[in-house]
């Protein structure tokens, strides 16, 4: 089994790409859990429902995990957990970032939020492309930081697409 992540800010094309990829090499996808915890939950998340939020995501991963797909790609993962706790709390379980490590992960697509327009959904929160440019170096430090193999997805909607199907054809061949 080959997992593939795509990283990066809201509004960048996470969910968009994950669908295109599934669409063309198969696999299972995995949302992002902490989207349902808010349905559920109708409000603003503390930093007291990190660690559930986390667990959810874990939880989602592990099961995608047990059907032993060829390809799983995940929308998102514990990363993102971890940099919005700390951005929008200050702080952050430290667990997290353990068991984030604690997993093995083949790829990860960074992806740029220039040359996406940000798009208001009820949850997301940073509307300012400064703030997304910093979230995604946030990423991209998180990376490099911990020796994780990862690309950078930038560019128009096609480029994108084009990139990141060429990225998990390496991968996967």
């Amino acid at each position: 089994m080959k997992v593939v992540v795509l990283t990066g800010p809201e509004s960048s094309g996470k969910t968009f790409l994950a669908e295109r990829l599934q669409r063309r090499f198969g696999g299972l996808v995995v949302g992002e859990y902490v989207r349902h915890f808010i349905d559920q939950q109708q409000r603003d998340t503390s930093l007291s429902d990190i660690p559930a939020i986390a667990r959810g995501q874990l939880e989602w991963e592990d099961a995608a995990r047990a059907q032993a797909p060829e390809l799983l790609i995940l929308d998102t993962h514990l990363l993102s957990n971890v940099l919005w706790s700390r951005t929008l709390f200050g702080d952050c379980p430290p667990w997290l970032e353990q068991e984030l490590l604690n997993r093995q992960y083949h790829l990860h697509l960074l992806l740029s939020p220039l040359d996406v327009d940000w798009e208001s959904d009820g949850q997301r929160c940073q509307p300012a492309l400064a703030d997304r440019l910093c979230f995604h170096q946030g990423c991209r430090d998180w990376l490099q930081q911990h020796g994780q193999s990862w690309v950078d997805i930038d560019g128009n909607w096609i480029e994108r697409e084009r990139q990141a199907i060429e990225h998990v054809q390496r991968l996967i061949t």
